[in-house]
């Protein structure tokens, strides 16, 4: 089974993949673009991928979540990893040898007090959290550091000057498990969709009264600009349910009746830590 992240080798993404797939003998398949990931995926070039959604102090990665409406895939699994940014450098290095810390922009606003404490780092805006990592390494430049994952630090040989730098102690990103294939997963209990409403007054809010009317938990209610339109949006729902529910099923059929747009990411198990 080929399974997909986006990164090198190091990058989160890939330990939430190890860790969703810990039972399973994958082949892991790095990439560099997610339209990429999603290109093969619809093509049935790769059986799954792994794409980061939300985080917990940077909110909604819309750069995902816009590319889906695009694409045959459907959500089969969830899982959520606690992200520790670790500040990396050449081994030996020295906290005031330090002048640039290069890292994903994701990864730079999640650690901004470190920033703070040393007004003197200049903060470089990286494409990959693990490749900023390999960057510094091959520059060999005692004066740049990077911001990533423990593994990373490992597997590129570099070292760890302070751990758990970000400013959130509990900070946490979920992933959606991607297939093109529409498979059922047993005991699924949770669906995310995409839904495009009449630009009219009370539209948002009769949508949302067709969940409460059939007492469905909205989880996740995330609004996005719709390309070519002005101050026009998408919404992302993610609520609790089963597409074979009675309920569901009709509260998704007259919200179809109502919305321009609806599509289905998917119905899949809520992750559940520990499990």
């Amino acid at each position: 089974m080929k399974v997909a992240y986006q990164g090198v080798p190091g990058a989160f993404s890939q330990m939430a993949l190890r860790e969703y797939f810990a039972d399973q003998a994958v082949e892991e398949v790095p990439y560099r673009e997610f339209v990429d990931m999603l290109k093969d995926l619809a093509e049935g070039k790769i059986d799954a991928g792994l794409f980061p959604v939300e985080n917990t102090t940077t909110g909604l990665i819309a750069r995902t979540y816009d590319y889906f409406a695009d694409y045959p895939v459907w959500a089969i699994g969830e899982i959520s990893i606690p992200i520790r940014e670790n500040l990396i450098v050449v081994p030996g290095v020295k906290p005031e040898e330090i002048k640039e810390v290069y890292s994903h922009p994701e990864a730079l606003s999640q650690c901004q007090k470190i920033f703070l404490k040393h007004p003197t780092w200049n903060p470089v805006v990286y494409d990959d959290t693990a490749l900023s990592v390999r960057y510094i390494k091959e520059c060999n430049d005692r004066s740049k550091a990077a911001l990533a994952s423990a593994l990373a630090a490992q597997l590129y040989g570099m070292e760890i000057l302070e751990k758990n730098v970000q400013d959130n102690q509990v900070n946490t990103t979920r992933f959606l498990v991607l297939s093109s294939q529409k498979i059922e997963v047993p005991n699924a209990d949770k669906v995310s969709i995409m839904m495009t409403l009449k630009h009219e007054p009370g539209a948002l809010y009769h949508a949302l009264g067709l969940f409460a009317m059939k007492n469905i938990n909205v989880l996740k209610l995330e609004s996005r600009p719709i390309i070519g339109k002005m101050f026009e949006y998408n919404f992302y729902l993610d609520f609790n349910g089963n597409l074979n529910d009675p309920d569901v099923a009709e509260t998704l059929r007259r919200l179809r009746y109502d919305a321009l747009d609806l599509k289905i990411f998917g119905n899949y198990k809520a992750y559940e830590s520990g499990r």
